[in-house]
């Protein structure tokens, strides 16, 4: 079962360099088309379901405006109880 994530970037501190979304191995993120944000720059979006959690878009983000999370996997043992 492959590991599933989720990312919420911060609008406030996303300035749409793009970064994140060329590094994102999923290609999962992208620059909002749709939304400008107060200081006038295009947001960065997630447009999948197929993020890991893999954490290289928070990383490669300049801002820091990009949390992820990753779904706790449940362990075989607490599965079976």
């Amino acid at each position: 079962m492959p590991v599933k994530g989720h990312v919420v970037i911060s609008e406030a501190y996303c300035k749409g360099c793009e970064l994140c979304v060329g590094a994102c191995p999923q290609n999962v993120l992208r620059l909002s088309t749709e939304r400008i944000t107060a200081k006038g720059y295009h947001p960065a979006e997630m447009t999948g379901d197929g993020c890991t959690g893999c954490n290289i878009c928070a990383v490669v983000c300049p801002e820091a405006a990009i949390t992820v999370y990753r779904q706790a996997l449940r362990t075989r043992a607490a599965a079976e109880a």
